[in-house]
């Protein structure tokens, strides 16, 4: 292999990683946390008193644990109610709702 074509193999292979380095910031920029939309055991890292990181959630949609969503969608997520027929809703802080007794 000629040293200008080793050039060229390498300068795409720097490119290529700068690339995928990029489109890995913009997608992370594009994510949020969202409480109380997780269901137990489903939820992303520390979720809380009483857990210790992914999938350490025991109730679903436990006030207190998050899930990364797409951003701008956190309150509109489709969730069942509560016994009592009050509506539950995402929320980018946490939530004193359904936390483990």
């Amino acid at each position: 292999m000629s040293n200008t074509a080793k050039t060229f193999a390498v300068a795409g292979a720097v490119a290529a990683a700068m690339t995928t380095a990029l489109t890995g910031a913009a997608s992370a920029q594009s994510k949020e946390k969202c409480y109380g939309v997780s269901l137990a055991g489903q939820n992303d890292c520390a979720a809380g008193p009483g857990t210790t990181c992914a999938g350490t959630s025991t109730v679903d949609y436990q006030g207190n644990a998050w899930t990364l969503v797409d951003a701008g969608t956190c309150a509109s997520i489709d969730l069942p109610a509560l016994a009592d027929g009050t509506e539950r809703k995402g929320s980018l802080e946490a939530l004193d709702r359904d936390l483990p007794a």
